[in-house]
């Protein structure tokens, strides 16, 4: 498959994966070029990932079963992470921006049923951003007998003063 013009976007190959670094704004064109030009009628997964600082970076792997190829789509959104749903274009994108909302926290503006699909009711937060804090791994003590990072011949010795694990703020304190 040649993407040397495709028109929403700039194209790469990298370890046999063509891949599409698209503007937020020309996301729909972008999977509407796939499926009707591209014959990418397959829409396999959307995803989010955490670049900090940049922003999230929404994933999206679409397929050709007629021409066997495939592609991924990536953009890169900003705070307040808003992008139009794909559902217009992949009813399959459906439980993937569903679970995108709820775990990263972007709104997929359009979607026809953006609601809850993993977390229980009531969670608050997303737990799948760098920032989220796993406070289980403060509130209980490991449960071994020798902590990460020890050796059993380090047992005679005196235990190394406790980290706060990754992720967990400074000033972050145990409730008992």
């Amino acid at each position: 498959m040649d993407l040397d013009d495709f028109p929403y976007g700039r194209a790469e190959t990298a370890h046999g994966q063509q891949s599409v670094d698209v503007p937020a704004a020309n996301w729909i064109p972008a999977l509407e070029y796939t499926r009707d030009i591209l014959a990418c009628d397959f829409f396999d997964f959307l995803t989010a990932v955490d670049e900090l600082d940049e922003g999230i970076r929404i994933v999206a792997h679409v397929y050709s079963t007629s021409l066997k190829h495939h592609l991924l789509l990536r953009t890169l959104l900003d705070a307040p992470f808003v992008l139009p749903t794909a559902t217009g274009v992949y009813k399959g994108a459906n439980w993937h921006e569903r679970e995108t909302h709820e775990m990263f926290g972007v709104t997929f503006s359009g979607h026809p049923n953006l609601i809850p699909l993993l977390l229980p009711d009531g969670f608050e937060g997303n737990p799948l951003r760098k920032s989220f804090v796993l406070a289980s791994r403060v509130a209980k003590q490991w449960p071994g007998e020798v902590d990460p990072g020890q050796s059993l011949t380090d047992l005679g010795k005196p235990k190394r003063r406790r980290n706060l694990p990754p992720g967990v703020p400074t000033d972050w304190r145990q409730d008992s």
